[in-house]
């Protein structure tokens, strides 16, 4: 973790993905969304910065690398279908309270009139979230996949790019996920919410034989 200076009596702490959130001491500020978007007024937070705010804690992200990035374009390629009936987010905020504000890779959200000009999407607008998982895999699945459930965020698929499986959780009940199903080629997923939409397993996990990936 990496601590900077605010004022004299708070700092900020970026935690790593690869920081689970147990390790942290209940002495540490907890920040808010303002507070957020504050250090970015005041340039403690860059434009360029990949962070998330996360149970009150700045995280910073992993990089995009190539393997990554090839599967969320073909994920938004795949999901494009639904694009008459849900928003399709990529790698933007998803407001869940005052101190939680993630930003997965992929939401497929409920439309709206004048779309989310005036304020991210909460929870009750998400229909599906997923997470392209590669070194961040342990704390996808321990920290942020509890905190989608906590906000019943009905159904989260978590892409395992180390295990080339899809994990899909539904059913959100007390913090956990009561239905979760794995699944690896050639089999298809589809969204809860468009049981119609099939996405193709096999095409998110290229032949590592013939494509390499640094």
């Amino acid at each position: 973790m990496e601590a900077f200076l605010i004022n004299p009596m708070t700092t900020v702490t970026f935690m790593t993905t690869g920081t689970a959130t147990d390790t942290l001491q209940d002495s540490l500020h907890r920040f808010t969304v303002d507070d957020y978007y504050r250090m970015a007024d005041v340039g403690i937070l860059e434009p360029d910065d990949r962070v998330e705010l996360l149970d009150g804690q700045v995280v910073q992200m992993s990089p995009i690398g190539i393997e990554h990035a090839h599967v969320v374009d073909t994920l938004t390629d795949m999901l494009f279908a639904v694009r008459q009936k849900a928003i399709i987010r990529v790698q933007n905020p998803v407001r869940l309270d005052r101190e939680n504000e993630p930003e997965p890779d992929l939401s497929l959200l409920k439309r709206r009139h004048a779309g989310y000009a005036h304020g991210h999407p909460g929870p009750s607008d998400v229909l599906l979230i997923i997470e392209v998982s590669d070194s961040s895999i342990i704390f996808d699945r321990e920290t942020k996949l509890p905190l989608y459930a906590r906000f019943n965020i009905p159904e989260v698929w978590l892409v395992d790019l180390q295990a080339e499986r899809v994990e899909i959780h539904r059913s959100p009940s007390g913090g956990t996920y009561g239905d979760i199903r794995r699944i690896s080629p050639p089999e298809s997923a589809s969204p809860e919410a468009f049981p119609d939409i099939h996405i193709d397993t096999a095409r998110l996990f290229p032949d590592r034989k013939t494509l390499r990936f640094p």
